[in-house]
């Protein structure tokens, strides 16, 4: 019975077919296919590239990244390092022809915007890592010591900008934005990464790791702040009305957000329960507000990325809510997303550029002015408000890390164009090389120690 169904409906499907042919014949419909044809065969080489994108990007950043724990370095190290590999600096270099087949140029904005979300949700992912509960019982040394890592390097970054305006500065940029920007870019302290190396060597719960997170988190909001007055400063383009309007109407959201947005979305979240499970309602109502506070901020021109991050700050402060949507939204970001936004990054840094002494001599001076301001700078802080000296040379290694939070701002400069590629070249191999030196320092303090 079976096998006479089907083949009674085969037959009776191609008789209805022919059937349907002649009565409806098309005039010219050769010409149509072919239009048709075309508009599918590079819809369908499109997404070949993208899904061969994916594979090689998420394959290389997991693969590198499980190498780079196994010399005790953070996971995101090793992500960062595989987008440098799979950029111009390595496989452009030894195989032009498969680097140009894996990642056209004209493939790069679609791999950017999906890149940027990833680093939306990642942010949002920040945001929901900061605990008020940390700021108030280590307030006094957490803004001491995170507010003067970070005066003190932008000093520095200042008067790097006035040594590097004229050589690598992007022509029609204003000496303020590059130098505001530059002290931005090495003051920022990579707070997730700081959080992972303090649970992987259990210091997350002593005193020093609670100081740590403090400050980290001052830091955070603090360098983030800078930095939305820089992309202010330079979007607004210094004209004083229009950056009036614009610091205007941030200051306006930002208001909304705390005072109107949270308690709607603590009744909403919450009801009075701190302990309720998350249901697909309730995510879509997290998504929508993530995704409308981004949006408004884009719209305001700051930039996507400070409204996810506030959308994180906001959210109840249930540590339940808050790891369920980390563990929901984190997952889909760290390990399909967020890689390519190493990768992208990676396709941006050429390591060529710095093709002379003096350009190599200018990176490493960056790295030393970037570890003298933030490592030195909170260790004699640290100092200054009673800790002992190994304490604060440890608190001075973890405030150094930089890792994906200075990729996150290195980009947005890029963007503005603030940044040339020398110049973002030179701050992202800084950035990899202060996050690298955090093991190792830490390391050689327990070892005196012992």
């Amino acid at each position: 019975m079976y096998a006479v169904v089907i083949a009674v409906s085969v037959a009776a499907i191609a008789a209805l077919v022919r059937l349907g042919e002649s009565w409806f014949a098309v005039e010219g419909v050769a010409s149509v296919p072919i239009a048709r044809t075309t508009r599918a065969a590079a819809g369908h080489a499109s997404l070949v590239v993208l899904i061969t994108q994916l594979l090689v990007v998420v394959l290389a950043t997991q693969a590198v990244g499980s190498l780079a724990t196994l010399f005790r370095q953070p996971f995101v190290i090793g992500e960062i390092a595989a987008g440098l590999l799979l950029g111009p600096s390595l496989l452009g270099h030894i195989w032009p022809h498969g680097y140009q087949q894996i990642f056209p140029s004209e493939s790069l904005e679609t791999l950017r915007l999906l890149s940027q979300v990833g680093v939306i949700l990642f942010m949002f992912t920040v945001g929901l890592d900061l605990d008020p509960k940390h700021l108030r019982h280590q307030a006094p040394t957490a803004i001491a010591v995170s507010h003067f890592s970070i005066v003190v390097p932008y000093l520095l970054g200042v008067i790097a900008a006035l040594a590097l305006y004229m050589r690598y500065a992007p022509i029609g940029i204003p000496f303020h934005a590059f130098a505001l920007f530059m002290g931005t870019a090495l003051s920022i302290t990579a707070f997730p990464v700081l959080a992972r190396v303090l649970e992987e060597r259990g210091l997350a719960r002593t005193p020093l790791g609670a100081t740590a997170i403090a400050c980290a988190a001052v830091d955070d909001v603090t360098a983030w702040s800078l930095l939305a007055m820089v992309v202010t400063l330079v979007t607004a383009g210094g004209v004083g009305g229009t950056l009036a309007v614009m610091a205007g109407a941030l200051v306006l959201f930002v208001v909304l957000m705390l005072w109107g947005v949270r308690p709607l979305m603590t009744r909403l979240l919450l009801r009075g329960d701190a302990s309720i499970a998350l249901t697909r309602g309730r995510i879509a109502a997290v998504l929508l507000m993530l995704l409308g506070s981004a949006l408004v901020t884009e719209l305001i021109g700051i930039h996507a990325l400070f409204g996810s991050f506030l959308a994180g700050v906001i959210v109840p402060q249930s540590e339940v809510l808050r790891r369920q949507l980390r563990e929901r939204l984190e997952t889909l970001s760290s390990v399909f997303l967020l890689p390519l936004f190493f990768a992208f990054t990676g396709l941006r840094t050429q390591i060529g550029l710095l093709n002379d002494l003096m350009s190599w001599m200018v990176c490493i001076g960056i790295i030393v002015a970037a570890i003298a301001g933030k490592l030195v700078g909170s260790m004699l802080a640290a100092r200054w408000t009673g800790a002992t000296w190994r304490d604060a040379f440890t608190l001075g290694a973890l405030m150094n890390t930089r890792g994906l939070m200075e990729l996150v701002a290195l980009n947005v400069g890029y963007d503005l164009g603030i940044l040339s590629p020398q110049i973002f070249t030179m701050l992202v191999v800084m950035a990899l090389v202060t996050t690298v030196m955090t093991g190792p320092l830490l390391d050689s303090v327990r070892r005196t120690n012992e």
